[in-house]
């Protein structure tokens, strides 16, 4: 991915993460609380077996619409 799309994709999971942070449930591995960050990049990883970093430009729609999903 070249860095205008890392730039993109960042804020795309900064602004999905501040929509997550009061709204993830709290788990005894967190005591002060999960990071909503982390847990986008963890589900990107899940799902495309790679950092959001490291996927084609070609797959970057594919990967918008995923961020925009995560509930």
């Amino acid at each position: 991915m070249d860095e205008i799309n890392k730039k993109k994709i960042w804020s795309l999971i900064q602004t999905k993460g501040d929509k997550l942070k009061d709204i993830l449930p709290s788990h005894p591995s967190h005591p002060f609380g999960r990071n909503s960050y982390a847990h986008i990049c963890s589900l990107i990883k899940d799902k495309f077996k790679c950092s959001y970093k490291d996927i084609e430009n070609s797959r970057i729609e594919e990967l918008k619409k995923f961020i925009e999903n995560i509930k």
